[in-house]
């Protein structure tokens, strides 16, 4: 398994990326830069390209409203470029509070737009010819009416690869069954392993078996919560919040994709009590609601035994790559984290 992690930079930008050296020596593979509603995660990018060397770099993610499918190709061949070919396009349709609340568009389609900006993206990137004709989920005109613009374009620019690698974070079962089939690599949010055949099973083997062979196997990217020693525990504490907000926050009854994930795995009643708690602005008693079981099975908390055996758990269930995000009490402590599992995770 790849080891990868989320860059955090309450600490400040600047520091955080000088700090990346470190790890990239302790042997991580893979940063992954979120975009929501902060600063943009395109600049970020280019800037830790520019300190490191051997780390592989991904979006993670930048959702589907907000630039077009061409803007994003050129986006990731220019990130593949100035990082000489360490980039993933991570992407995702993000939900309404993000796309409707933030940017101002309406959140539509998201099927078909993933569908639509992967394939832009590759033939950009294999610097066909553009022409946008008949009907696009990306582009706002009429239906049946295409740009009506001057002759094709391709790319300007021959780019690094023509294969980017690109990541879909999906976890509705027709969203996951077209990652399955289109994408190099799925990232799912809240992963159980043991919970993940019967909830993502069927449309994983739905996709796979529309899959083109040339895009190889694809690339499972579970988050974790990384800590290791005999008195950790209270760490699975910090993942109440996040959980809560997910899973009573992002999104209204009955449009809540992190809430029906919960239900998914068996935990309705929870699920439903978070959202009401939650939507009636009571967060603290919310995230109370928050299964134990889902924050220990969804986590790498715990004595060097009890990690190792959800690393095997996760290797089983198919992960390829975990996305860790490592607590301590300081830079060295995290540091020996990622040297630990990147250890423990080539045992397993």
């Amino acid at each position: 398994m790849r080891i990868g992690m989320a860059l955090n930079y309450a600490g400040g930008f600047k520091e955080t990326v000088e700090e990346l050296a470190d790890y990239e020596k302790a042997g991580l593979d893979i940063v992954y830069i979120a975009e929501a509603y902060s600063f943009d995660a395109v600049s970020q990018m280019g800037y830790i390209a520019a300190k490191t060397e051997r780390l592989e770099i991904a979006s993670g993610i930048l959702q589907i409203y907000s630039r077009t499918p061409t803007l994003t190709a050129m986006t990731a061949a220019g990130l593949d470029y100035v990082s000489q070919g360490r980039f993933t396009l991570g992407i995702g349709a993000s939900g309404p509070q993000v796309i409707e609340g933030f940017h101002g568009v309406p959140y539509t389609a998201p099927l078909g737009r993933t569908r639509e900006i992967i394939e832009i993206c590759r033939k950009v990137w294999r610097r066909e010819r553009l022409q946008h004709e008949g009907r696009h989920y990306n582009i706002p005109l009429p239906e049946g009416q295409g740009t009506g613009l001057g002759k094709p374009l391709k790319l300007i620019n021959h780019p690094v690869r023509e294969d980017i690698p690109i990541m879909v974070a999906a976890i509705g079962p027709k969203n996951v069954e077209q990652t399955a089939e289109i994408a190099n690599g799925w990232e799912p949010i809240f992963y159980m392993p043991e919970k993940a055949a019967d909830v993502w099973g069927p449309s994983l083997a739905a996709g796979k078996a529309k899959r083109d062979p040339a895009l190889g196997d694809l690339d499972v990217v579970a988050q974790a919560t990384l800590a290791i020693g005999d008195d950790v525990q209270g760490y699975l504490e910090f993942g109440r919040p996040m959980a809560a907000l997910y899973i009573g926050g992002m999104g209204a009854k009955g449009k809540n994709f992190y809430n029906d994930l919960a239900r998914r795995y068996g935990f309705e009643k929870e699920a439903e009590e978070i959202q009401d708690l939650y939507l009636d602005g009571k967060k603290d008693e919310a995230a109370a609601k928050v299964p134990q079981e889902l924050l220990e099975k969804m986590s790498l908390i715990g004595t060097e035994g009890h990690v190792r055996e959800r690393l095997a758990a996760m290797k089983e269930s198919g992960v390829t790559t975990l996305n860790v995000a490592p607590v301590a009490g300081d830079h060295k402590g995290r540091i020996a984290l990622i040297e630990k599992v990147r250890e423990m995770a080539a045992d397993v």
